[in-house]
């Protein structure tokens, strides 16, 4: 058998909310054979597996002889030791966002796969949205963004704030469209329903001069995921959602002198998720790097981290002012 011919064996640790949608993706594609799944709560492991006709195994570790990759859908509070552990067996990982829960741990994955010639991908998903894709290339010196994740709060366990769980999406997509470091940020947020703020807005000031403004809440009555992009010859509208484009552009008239020209450019929905499961079983087999790597993964978590320390720095003046309790 040749080896493009050779079966892929793939495990997925965590088959929760996501994970459960990790498995379905990966069964759906040729050439891959899911080895195993695994999670602490045996009830739902063995739910999962006797339901999808895969084995249920407790101790990930089992793993290691069984598999040639992996994807990681625990909480993020765990994605290090467990993607270290198979990258340390010689086992390339997907591990979902935020790659990690600080800059240490995201530094050593991402040596640790790179010493080793491994591939380490970060579920980016936003990276896959058809509406991004098709505008790659087409932005140019953007001097205004302005985005709003907004959704009810989730159906689903919440183990980090509002920022490494929605807007991380968007500074990724952000920092992919503005090449240019961040001179200075600004935030304020505060928690409603868990400990950690779920609510927050944050102002990315770039060298370039392009200044970046950033909502996200998992306490809103309805769900907004859209980015409007203002640069010097157009306005770009994307609702990721809908997976649609509206671009407002300006063009030379002559002597009629300038007009705007509106255009909706519709996108065929796509299974995104199902994209971004299919680009690691391919970097997997031709060894190529992933669409988002793990330097990409801590880029964003760089910028995160640094939105929770202006964060807790306005926090810290409203708790002293009376105004938010400790």
């Amino acid at each position: 058998m040749g080896e493009i011919d050779k079966k892929i064996r793939i495990g997925v640790i965590g088959v929760g909310y996501l994970g459960k949608y990790h498995l379905e993706k990966y069964l759906g594609i040729e050439g891959v054979e899911v080895a195993g799944v695994c999670d602490t709560n045996e009830q739902i492991g063995m739910k999962i597996g006797a339901d999808y006709g895969v084995p249920y195994i407790l101790d990930y570790r089992r793993l290691f002889d069984m598999v040639d990759a992996v994807s990681v859908v625990v909480p993020t509070v765990h994605h290090h030791q467990v993607a270290v552990d198979f990258l340390n067996a010689g086992i390339d990982v997907f591990v979902e966002k935020p790659i990690t829960t600080n800059l240490i741990e995201a530094q050593s994955l991402i040596d640790t796969a790179e010493s080793r010639g491994l591939i380490l991908q970060v579920g980016h998903l936003e990276r896959f949205n058809p509406a991004v894709l098709a505008l790659e290339g087409t932005m140019r010196e953007p001097m205004f963004i302005e985005s709003h994740r907004l959704s009810p709060f989730p159906d689903r366990s919440v183990d980090i704030d509002v920022i490494l769980d929605l807007m991380i999406h968007d500074i990724d997509i952000i920092l992919n469209i503005v090449k240019s470091p961040i001179s200075h940020i600004d935030a304020v947020g505060v928690p409603i329903i868990t400990s950690q703020v779920d609510i927050v807005n944050a102002r990315l000031n770039f060298e370039s001069g392009c200044v970046a403004n950033v909502t996200a809440s998992r306490v809103s009555a309805e769900k907004m995921r859209k980015i409007r992009i203002f640069q010097s010859d157009a306005y770009i509208s994307i609702d990721y959602a809908a997976q649609k484009i509206t671009v407002y552009k300006r063009v030379d008239g002559g002597n009629d002198g300038i007009s705007i020209i509106r255009q909706d450019i519709e996108i065929s929905h796509s299974d995104y998720l199902g994209d971004e499961i299919k680009s690691f079983v391919d970097a997997v087999r031709t060894r190529n790097n992933p669409s988002v790597t793990g330097r990409d993964g801590k880029r964003a978590l760089e910028v995160a981290m640094m939105i929770k320390e202006r964060l807790e720095e306005s926090m810290t003046r409203l708790r002293e002012r009376g105004i938010l309790t400790p």
